[in-house]
């Protein structure tokens, strides 16, 4: 007698395309997760691959040198260590790093105060309806593109602290060493105290927008106890709000230099784009990495050798390794002063 084993129950359907959908979404979701990974890792090789000629001819030359010479374009090539360059080829790019650090720090010293002052005033101090629209103007400023602000600078902003606010501080300021650097001719509002204010306006909406967004989370009771003891609205943000939210403002700050590091067309038009000298004061003209190469690759393309285009390459890297070395060094500051990481990642 032949016996009829029972029939396996199939899923229903729905609970088929669920289970599918769930796979499709998780794959979805780690590929969307390595992309980024793999993009820097494409955007690194394809830099250090570009680069490493100009690596084995520059050496510490290019960290340590002023003088940016391309040498003649149009004259015979010379061949030296196997690298192909035009006759009198030379790159010293520390005005340049130098340039990209000291504007970077002086929109930091103007920006991140008033951005930290701004979100509290607009989260604390204004009415609602005020406070939406001082918002909404900060989030308009941020969509501002840096070419119109460069352009706002060049001849407005500039022009204006060349003739009405450098030479109060030139004057004023104290004749030692350190502060000596502050004196001197103040130009014609191009340099690198324009230069480093143009770029707080446009990091200033990243940072106080982040930082307004950030204090709102901070929850009511902590600050309405700190206030019953008999603290002031100043001891309160800056013992109860600020330390909430450090590590997230820390966050915003590094994003605010980002970009401040990596701003292109507005410090190229109100630098001056000087290339091979030091800047004599905070009034000189001068360039940065990120300027030097958006000025500089036109040019670049007619060197037969490609040698200048190599260079532009390590400086390139250069500047990726600040800007990362940087966002390390927030990460570890974070972590080693509250055991927590920043909002995005998982820290160091």
């Amino acid at each position: 007698m032949t016996r009829t084993l029972p029939r396996q129950r199939q899923a229903p359907s729905g609970v088929r395309d669920s289970g599918r959908g769930a796979r499709t979404v998780r794959y979805a979701g780690r590929v969307s997760a390595v992309t980024p990974l793999l993009a820097l890792v494409f955007v690194l090789a394809t830099l250090i691959v570009e680069a490493v000629g100009a690596i084995r001819l520059n050496g510490l030359h290019l960290f340590t040198g002023t003088d940016w010479n391309p040498g003649n374009t149009y004259g015979d090539t010379v061949v030296t260590g196997g690298v192909a360059h035009p006759v009198g080829a030379y790159y010293g790019a520390l005005p340049l790093i130098v340039g990209t650090l000291a504007t970077s720090a002086i929109a930091l010293l103007v920006a991140v105060p008033v951005s930290i002052g701004a979100a509290l005033a607009i989260v604390e101090r204004l009415p609602r309806r005020l406070a939406a629209a001082v918002g909404m103007v900060l989030e308009l400023l941020a969509g501002i593109p840096s070419v119109v602000v460069g352009l706002w600078g060049a001849m407005t902003f500039g022009p204006f602290i060349a003739h009405h606010i450098a030479p109060v501080i030139a004057r004023n300021a104290p004749d030692v060493p350190v502060l000596d650097y502050f004196r001197g001719n103040t130009g014609n509002g191009e340099g690198m105290l324009v230069s480093g204010l143009v770029l707080a306006v446009m990091i200033i909406p990243v940072i106080a927008g982040t930082c307004r967004d950030l204090i709102r989370q901070v929850p009511l009771l902590p600050r309405e106890g700190a206030r019953a003891l008999g603290m002031s609205d100043w001891e309160c943000a800056r013992r109860v709000t600020l330390p909430w939210v450090s590590g997230g403002i820390v966050g915003a700050v590094v994003l605010g230099l980002g970009r401040a590091l990596g701003e292109t067309m507005a410090v190229a038009m109100v630098s001056g784009a000087e290339l091979g000298t030091m800047p004599a004061n905070i009034y000189s003209t001068m360039t940065t990495i990120a300027a030097t190469v958006v000025s500089q690759l036109d040019s670049a393309m007619t060197d037969s050798t490609n040698f200048a285009v190599k260079t532009l390459a390590e400086v390139s890297l250069v500047l990726m390794a600040i800007t990362m070395l940087t966002n390390i060094a927030a990460r570890a500051l974070v972590h080693r002063a509250s055991g927590t990481a920043l909002p995005v990642g998982r820290g160091v």
